[in-house]
Formats: C-alpha cells, structure tokens, sequence
C-alpha cells in the first residue's frame, strides 16, 4: 500500500479549498491550485484569496492557525510539474465533463509514477470521466467525493472503476479512514452515487408533498425532523445548509442520467420560486439566506421564513415537537399514524423515501448497511434508512403500501418476511443479505460501545450513568443524561467506578457515543434550587463535585477521558481530573462559567492553576499562571478543536488526539492500559499563588476595561471573584504554598455568592431558554 506523504488540490472553490485544509490539519503539505484571472498581476491570485477565506470562515476551516502554513497557493500554468512530487492529486473544479478530461489529459503529462488521482464530483459517472483517457490514468483514478465543510462532515464515499487498482483503492480508504478522520463508503458508480441518490429524492419528496398539502416550511421541517431524526434543520434547513444552487446541480444531473422510469422523474418538479431564489442569490447560509434567513430588526437579529405560495419572507414560527399536536408521538410510527396534515404528510415523504431506498439499494451499494451509513453521515439522519424500516417495522410498511396499492420492492418484502433488515445473532449485528444474514464487518481498531451493548450488560448503572467492561481488565464509565450533563446521580457512579475498578480491574475510561462529551452541570437543576432558595443543596451539589472529581484524580488506577463535541464548564473539569485525555479533534473544551455568572468550583480553577504553572511556555514566578489563567477562563474561552485545547492548557502535551471518531474509544483504552503498566497516583498539588498583590493587579485591569463599556457591573463582580480564587485569597503569600483544598474553599464561596445574585439567576434562566449567554 502507497503511502500520501503530501497532496495537490486543483480548484479553490468551497469545497476545493476544504479539502486543502483538511489535509493540512491532518499534518500534510498541500498545494492548491486554480486558473490564473485574466491580466492578473498575482497569478496565484485566486487560491491565495480562498485561503484568506478559509482563514476567516466559520466555522473555521483549519483547526490549528499552524495548519494553514501548509497550504501552498498555486495555478495551474505555471506550476503543473509540482504534480510530479505530490502523493495524491484531487480535482475539485467545475462539474463540467469537458472540462475535467481536458485538465485530466495535463495532470497525466506531469504526475509521478503510482500517484493517484481522484474528483470530488457529485454528478459525474467514473466511466464518463476517465473515457478516451491513458489506461495509466484510469488505473490510478477513483471518485473521493467530500462533504461541505470537509472538516465536519464524516462520510467520504469512494468509487473505483473497474481498472481501478485495488492499492489505490485501499490507499485513499485508509488515509481517509485514520488521517483525515473519515467513515468511507464505496459507493457503486451510479448517479448521485448513495447519498445524493437517496438524499435528492427526499428532499424532492419533502419540497413537493409540502406544496400539494399546504404545508408551511416550519411545519414540514418539524415534523421532518421527527419522522427522520433529521438534527433541527428538516428538510428546508438542510437544503439551506447544503446550498440550494448545489442541490439544483444534483437534481439537474439526476433527471438527465436517471431512466424514464425511475421514480425519482415521477417525484420531482422544477420549481420556480427556487430558482428565482438562486437567481436573487439567496442560496442558502453562505449567501443570503434560503427558505430561512436571518435578519435584524430594531437591532436585534429574526429568524424569518419563506412562504412557498408567495415567496415572501416572515417571522418563523415556532414550530418544534411541542407545537405540534401535542398527543403525537415522537417514534416515526405514531408520527405516521395520525391522520392530521403532519402524520399525513410524514407517511408520504417517509413511504415513498424508504420504499425507493430499498428498490435501489442493490444497485448503488454492496450491501444496505452502506446505505445506512451513507444516510447518517451525509445528511445527518438520526437513523439510516433500513434502520428506519426496522423501527418502523418493515411488516408494517409492506402492509401500508399494499393497502395503498403501492408497489413493494423485493428486498422490503425480504426484509418483512424475515423479521428485520437487521438482526442480533451470536451478539454480533448482522444485516440482511441475497444469501441470508451476515455478519457487518468491523475495521481493525474501532471499538464502539453501541456494539459491546449487543454482547453485555452493564456492570451497574442508574438513571444517568453506567458502567462497562470493555475487555482487558478495562471499565468504561459512560454518562447518558440529556447532553450528558452532571448530576448527583453521575457523581454516585463515578464513586462506584471507583470502587469497582479498584476491585479487580486495571483502569478505567471515561467515554460516550453521544453528541457531545458533556456540556457541564444540570443548570435547569441548579436553577430550580436556587428558585426556591435551597441553597444547601446548591453547596451540596459543588461540594460533592469536588470530593467526587478528586477521589478520581487521586485513585490508585489511571483514568482516561476520551471525549468529543463540548466539554464544557464541568464537563471540562471532569477531563481536567483525569491522568490523561484521548479527544477527538472535533473537541470544544472550556471553563465557560462565567457566562452564566459563576466561576468554575468542581476544581477548574485549581487544576489550570496547577497545569498552567508547569507550562514550559510560561515564565516562572508566582503570576504568569495566575494571569495565564485568568485570560482563559475569565472571557469563557472555549476551544475550536482539540489542537486549540491543547494551546489554551486544557490538555496536556502528552494527550493525545485521534482524526476519526470510529478509533476514539479503542485509543483511549489502549493509553489507560499503557499508563496501567506502572501506575502510581499523582502526588498532591501545591501552588505558589500571589494572593493581596496578585489580585490587586488583577483588580486595576478590570477597573479600566469597566471603565471603557467592556464589562459590566456584573461581569466585574464575577471576573473579581475568579480573580480572588486564582490569586489564593488573601491570605496567601508567595513565599508560602497554597494546598488545592484551599482553592477548592476559595471556589465553593466565590460560587455561592455569585448563584445567590439576581443577576447570575436571569443570566442562567436567559441560558435555558435561548441557548445563548446573557449581558446584564
């Protein structure tokens, strides 16, 4: 198998651009390229100006500003024999046939021997592509096709032709895999391939069903969002996010390769209001707006909604789960069993969506499982659509359709025969097949603990936690409340981890498949306590915070947080207790409590103080990491990935980070039973804090930035009280050290007296609600 040691980008568009950065986060020098504008002066002009966008996109295309020194900016004639030293050659240039042979007969006069070549189109058949074509390039050559942001979005799907080496094939699905962080599909080289096969059609479906019955935009996406899983967006949203002149492209390239007779021809409609919407340039998010857009009204910004009849834009209207017909329920079968205009209008979309997937699965995949994944990945359905079927009840499908005298595919009436597109044997997932059930294959280093819940039960668990063996003398401890926010009933089981570690297992991992690693302490618990002036349970809560997340630090066994999406507040806080953290790159860490008008008080306060006065960075003395870390978590700051994690002293030097979410948990086990091997428990932290002096300093920044309308009456009063933790009081001195039960006394008081403000009330209450923090 070759190895991609560097890479060249041809074509600085959105996506081109992306994928140049992507690979640059991955560590790999990457030249990009595009054409020289006419009577340029800077015949680098055009991929020089993506870059600058990159690094001003948002969310950012780069997860380390390191990253983007390893984008070389070039064009592509006056620099073609750079190709001859690059590993992998991607062409992301416009989806014009003509246009890309011409481009691929240049780019096989320069490149290297064994080099592979590869195009992110969306809509272009392989064959077509590589026709007329040396059988040199055709060996060397497949389809990569991204997803927008490259970044974020996990699916790759590959298509290799049938003089396609197999070395490429495997080359590019490994790095892509391990790298880049990706889950690869191969895809058969079919239009629209899986995703934009399946994906198109519903979206076609849910835009035309919406217009025959009447729906607004707000209805159908919130009961789109039920029947499918679909996060928030629904069908309109996602169209939004994926840019409604991109998805006029697919269908264009769709109805024009698709027989006559495929259903999608039957479904689909040109529809003038969206092209008029494209011509205005309200092409979704990155233009001005889509079938939603923001705007500000006497200064404050409204979400505003188009009407499909009128093509006017008004004021969204609420139309999430509660809105609806309040006895719905939330499972697609209770959705689809209402005989309303929303259960009407989801059996439709939801009928016609599954049925077409499983009369086309064989074609587009090797197997439903593919599809399922491809489905989930690439336009973030909850459940992919096979998966659907089963919960649905794939009996219950056939027998629908035939009562609607609709035709049933064979493998759906495969599947209802059978009992599932899925099933549970031997404690492995297997998938339905031509030839029976098999079992779905794993890749050699993913551990997931969705698989594991098939072959076990838990050791023990309560309402929001439980507990895992997970092979080798290895406990993994995983958190499940509503994003996996702290409770009391977490902290009881960390302390049964504890002792059930300490009982005959070696270390102990802390680890979720959900969204997010946890967003910190149950505020909407925290805000009732304090409504109803129950402050000793408040104090309670922070005490049993910091006794439960130092017993973790200081067990007799390593402790290994593997995190992902937000660690925030004490979600953070419980990474900061571990001996060592394996995060995934897309990890967003920070002390965010003084947002709400708090301060860190389950140790957050005390472990930067101790992980930033060992920062090499840093000069010695008794305050460089006090004011290290009173920048941090004094503004809220929360990282963009796990790199900027590490830069801000939320992760150590020696934690490690993993691309692809899939190897997360079985290279966190891995370093817990490393550090296993010899394992001592850390020794007690002691601090050197500046105390009066330090806190005087601290004191004359936040007069002055008051001073100049850059805080708050408020915002100074709870920057003060993180400035009298981080300094030690007043009674410390520099010359004598400070323990960490201290800080914890200093953390607790400051917390309580800022909880019981009127002003950190509304700022938690305004959270709650909207999501975002309060200035007040």
């Amino acid at each position: 198998m070759a190895e991609i040691k560097n890479a060249a980008v041809i074509g600085s568009g959105v996506m081109g651009s992306g994928i140049a950065a992507h690979l640059a986060n991955a560590g790999v020098p990457v030249v990009l390229m595009d054409i020289v504008p006419a009577e340029a002066k800077n015949r680098n002009a055009i991929a020089e100006e993506a870059v600058e966008r990159l690094l001003r996109s948002d969310p950012p295309a780069f997860m380390h500003k390191r990253a983007v020194k390893l984008v070389t900016p070039a064009n592509v004639e006056d620099h073609l024999d750079m190709l001859g030293s690059v590993d992998w050659i991607i062409e992301a240039v416009v989806e014009d046939l003509n246009t890309k042979r011409a481009l691929y007969r240049r780019i096989e006069e320069t490149r290297k021997e064994g080099s592979i070549v590869s195009s992110n189109t969306s809509t272009l058949p392989l064959a077509r592509l590589v026709e007329g074509l040396p059988e040199r390039f055709a060996r060397d050559f497949l389809i990569s096709h991204f997803f927008n942001p490259p970044r974020y979005m996990r699916l790759l799907e590959l298509v290799a032709g049938p003089e396609t080496l197999p070395d490429a094939v495997t080359t590019i699905r490994d790095f892509a895999d391990r790298r880049l962080g990706k889950s690869v599909v191969l895809s058969h080289d079919t239009p629209g391939f899986i995703s934009n096969r399946i994906g198109a059609f519903w979206l076609q479906c849910a835009i035309a069903e919406a217009i025959d019955r009447g729906l607004t935009i707000e209805e159908a996406d919130a009961t789109i969002s039920q029947s499918f899983g679909v996060p928030k967006t629904g069908a309109f949203g996602l169209l939004d996010l994926i840019g409604l002149d991109v998805m006029l492209k697919v269908d264009a390239s769709l109805s024009e390769s698709l027989p006559a007779d495929d259903p999608y021809q039957k479904i689909r409609r040109d529809l003038p209001l969206l092209r008029q919407m494209v011509e205005k340039g309200h092409t979704g998010r990155k233009g001005k707006g889509g079938f939603y857009r923001l705007k500000t009204i006497d200064g404050e910004r409204v979400k505003e909604a188009i009407d499909l009849t009128s093509g006017d834009y008004h004021p969204a209207a609420r139309t999430g789960p509660d809105a609806l017909v309040v006895d719905k329920a939330a499972d697609p079968h209770g959705l689809v069993e209402h005989l309303d205009k929303e259960g009407r209008y989801a059996w439709a979309v939801l009928s016609q969506t599954l049925a077409y997937t499983s009369a086309v699965a064989s074609e587009i995949a090797d197997d439903i499982h593919a599809v399922d994944r491809a489905m989930r990945l690439g336009y973030n359905w909850t459940h992919g659509p096979f998966e659907l079927i089963d919960r649905l009840g794939a009996g219950y499908l056939v027998n629908r359709l035939e009562q609607n005298r609709e035709e049933v595919p064979a493998l759906l009436q495969k599947a209802a025969a059978a009992g599932g597109f899925y099933r549970v044997q031997d404690r492995r997932l297997q998938q339905i097949t031509a030839n029976g059930y098999v079992d779905i294959p794993q890749e050699d280093g993913v551990l997931l603990l969705s698989d594991i819940k098939l072959s076990r039960k838990p050791l023990t668990r309560n309402g929001s936690a439980s507990l895992w063996e997970i092979g080798d003398g290895v406990v993994c401890l995983e958190v499940h409340t509503k994003m996996n926010t702290i409770d009391l009933n977490v902290f009881a089981m960390i302390r049964k981890a504890i002792e059930t570690v300490k009982s005959g297992y070696r270390s102990l991992v802390i680890y979720n498949e959900g969204q997010h690693f946890s967003a910190g302490v149950n505020l909407g618990l925290a805000l009732f306590a304090a409504n109803v002036a129950a402050w000793p349970m408040i104090e309670d809560l922070v005490t049993q915070g910091q006794e439960t997340y130092k017993a973790l630090k200081y067990s007799p066994f390593p402790v290994v947080g593997a995190c992902s999406g937000l660690a925030i507040g004490g979600g953070c806080e419980f990474l900061l207790h571990c001996d060592a953290v394996q995060a995934h790159t897309e990890s967003y860490i920070g002390l965010v409590e003084t947002g709400v008008g708090i301060v860190p008080a389950w140790g957050g306060c005390k472990e930067m103080l101790a992980r930033l006065g060992d920062d090499p960075r840093l000069p010695r003395g008794p305050m460089p990491h006090v004011a290290a870390a009173f920048e941090t978590i004094g503004p809220a700051k929360a990282s963009k990935s796990a790199f900027e994690a590490r830069e801000l002293g939320f992760f150590r030097p020696t934690d490690g980070i993993t691309f692809n979410r899939d190897r997360l948990l079985a290279e966190a086990k891995a370093k817990s039973l490393e550090l296993a091997e010899s394992y001592r428990p850390p020794e007690p932290v002691v601090l050197t804090l500046p105390g009066r002096a330090g806190k005087a300093a601290l004191d004359l920044v936040l007069r002055e930035y008051h001073t100049k309308g850059m805080l708050t009456a408020h915002d100074k009063l709870v920057a003060g009280a993180l400035a009298e933790v981080l300094t030690g009081g007043p009674g410390a001195d520099q010359s004598e050290p400070t323990s960490e039960d201290n800080v914890l006394v200093l953390e607790r008081a400051a917390f309580m007296r800022l909880v019981k403000t009127k002003e950190t009330l509304a700022r938690i209450e305004h959270t709650l609600e909207t999501g975002r923090p309060l200035r007040n």
